[in-house]
């Protein structure tokens, strides 16, 4: 085990998952899982220190388990305590109207249109640029009281901009029951405890239990998303917009076949990094 007189280099890890979002989710969990005591998402890639008597090898091994397409560097470095100093890693987003803030960086910020965010194991701390293009298509999308669903909310803020855009109320559908518990303490921290309400389970099953909805978001990965666009059609208000993200920007093109094929047309896309967000309505 590794202490203070331990003079030995650190080991710093960066991962970049190709699998798509549910890809960076398994490699986040995978580090968490062998040790690491906080990540940074660095656009597309994920950072992390282990200590001088990590077994790097195992930790490779278990990202490339966790998305086999994963790029993965180890080297060198000098010690980070993650239990504080990540948190100078992480920063506020300036989205448009919204800002996306961790709470030590929320003091002084106007309540109306800040979404704070704990920066927990749930996907969705605005770090992230398919939380970010999803937040800047919302805006002039919400109406005052919508009806919005949030299908793989994580960290529910995408619910909770929803909220500060008007919405009157939003289902946070969440699959994973490990997001559920940050994906309330946001909600409550947010003020919006009345307004959002948190789910775990199938999107496929509970979409139709909440409709109809206004607004669908959904920021997952194209092959969940291709799945469920019967249930979000159905789910769909007359007048609905849909906005999908997790989308690699390679599959741009299949995925204007696939929606154009579900009788919707894009009106509007948001490109970062290599990743593709659009919003759709009804053709």
């Amino acid at each position: 085990m590794s202490n203070a007189s331990d003079n030995r280099p650190w080991f710093a890890v960066r991962a970049r998952p190709r699998g798509g979002a549910e890809a960076a989710q398994a490699v986040v969990a995978a580090l968490f899982a062998a040790g690491s005591q906080g990540v940074q998402e660095d656009g597309d890639t994920v950072l992390t220190q282990f200590p001088p008597d990590a077994d790097v090898e195992a930790i490779r091994a278990a990202v490339l388990d966790a998305d086999p397409s994963a790029d993965v560097a180890i080297s060198p470095a000098d010690p980070v305590d993650w239990t504080e100093g990540w948190k100078a890693l992480i920063g506020a987003h300036e989205l448009g109207g919204l800002a996306v803030v961790p709470p030590w960086l929320s003091e002084g910020r106007d309540p109306e249109t800040t979404i704070v965010i704990d920066p927990g194991m749930a996907f969705g701390t605005g770090d992230h640029p398919t939380t970010r293009g999803v937040v800047r298509l919302m805006q002039g999308v919400v109406r005052a009281g919508d009806v919005v669903a949030d299908l793989g909310a994580g960290s529910a803020v995408l619910a909770i901009a929803a909220v500060k855009l008007g919405a009157a109320r939003v289902a946070a559908i969440e699959y994973d029951r490990d997001a559920i518990e940050n994906a309330e303490e946001n909600v409550v921290r947010n003020g919006v405890a009345g307004r959002v309400t948190v789910v775990e389970g199938d999107a496929n099953v509970l979409l139709p239990l909440v409709a109809p909805v206004r607004l669908v978001l959904a920021n997952i990965i194209s092959s969940v998303l291709v799945e469920l666009m019967p249930a979000i059609d159905a789910a769909l208000a007359p007048d609905g917009d849909v906005i999908l993200s997790g989308i690699l920007w390679e599959e741009r093109d299949a995925m204007l076949r696939v929606i154009a094929a579900r009788g919707w047309r894009a009106v509007a896309e948001d490109h970062e990094d290599v990743w593709w967000s659009v919003r759709c309505v009804r053709a």
